[in-house]
């Protein structure tokens, strides 16, 4: 069973003449885990996941998907598979309703399952009240549902969401990832994004692209620990100056930077050393009034920007 229960790459490469847009790509996620595929614009993420789901041939390397080669077993690797593209569904003149109706033709639903599984996928995004608008005329947000409910529409044990947040307002981003981590228990699933707190929100496991390679391959707490915030204290305090002098006497922190919108000050600590203890110490011993005092695990996008940005200059 061990092999049919994951989604697995092995060195998937994609070139476009002399432009190699996917690089040796290799990862394996199994169920339970969801796997946040981070990058910037233009990293490959997107082309990686057309692969996978059997839209773009790769150059070379393979994809599998539930055991299926996504070359050599098309049908069988697409049954296994939900697939969330960027943009749109097609079909912008359909209702909802009717294209929810051709998608489960194409999946082969039938009889009481198709009734229930098309029931199922309207309720759990909420698309009651567009069912007989045109797609075209849906807001980005309902457009976006849409498409999540084409690609869980026949229940697949994996699913593969390109930007699954992509133009909705917070509320129905926080819908997305709750319906995300409610199916999470029993599917293996991948979802793009360059939104980081996604990672903290859905994510067990990140991997970090850029320039078609892959560069990091983490849990999120793995990569903030990475991060020069990772144990850094942050603090507001009534009087900015007077913190300032309290935490000079604290031996073991590097640097202290200041926010100038804010003033928040972020004592960043020697590699190693904890300071969050003597800091509030220091703090109390001087009679300096804290706001807010704050232990940091680490800062995704410092981390992010640390590895992405050599590489994508080195493309430039």
């Amino acid at each position: 069973m061990g092999d049919q229960t994951m989604i697995e790459t092995s060195a998937l490469t994609k070139r476009y003449g002399p432009f190699t847009a996917v690089d040796g790509i290799s990862f394996k996620v199994e169920p339970g885990q969801v796997l946040g595929f981070l990058g910037p614009n233009g990293a490959g993420k997107s082309t990686t996941m057309k692969m996978i789901a059997g839209f773009l041939a790769p150059s070379s390397g393979s994809a599998k998907v539930c055991g299926f080669d996504v070359e050599s077993q098309p049908i069988e690797a697409k049954r296994a598979l939900g697939y969330l593209p960027e943009g749109a569904p097609s079909y912008g003149e359909m209702t909802p309703r009717a294209f929810l109706e051709f998608v489960a033709d194409l999946r082969g639903l039938v009889g009481e399952r198709r009734r229930q599984r098309v029931d199922d996928v309207i309720g759990r995004l909420q698309l009651e009240s567009v069912l007989t608008q045109s797609i075209d005329t849906l807001s980005k947000g309902f457009k976006r549902r849409v498409g999540l409910a084409q690609a869980i529409l026949h229940d697949p044990p994996a699913l593969i969401l390109d930007e699954p947040t992509d133009g909705l307002d917070p509320n129905q981003k926080h819908e997305v990832r709750e319906l995300i981590n409610a199916m999470s228990a029993d599917k293996i699933i991948v979802i793009s994004t360059h939104i980081l707190e996604e990672v903290h929100a859905v994510c067990t496991r990140a991997i970090v692209i850029a320039a078609g390679r892959l560069l990091a391959d983490a849990t999120p707490a793995e990569l903030e620990a990475r991060s020069r915030y990772h144990g850094a204290v942050s603090l507001t305090a009534s009087n900015t100056g007077a913190a300032r002098e309290a935490l000079a006497r604290v031996a073991d922190i590097e640097t202290i930077e200041i926010d100038p919108h804010d003033h928040r000050i972020t004592a960043i600590p020697k590699k190693g050393r904890a300071i969050f203890v003597p800091i509030s110490e220091v703090l109390k011993s001087q009679g300096v009034e804290v706001n807010q005092l704050q232990l940091e695990a680490g800062r995704l996008d410092e981390v992010f920007r640390s590895i992405t940005l050599p590489n994508a200059e080195a493309r430039a």
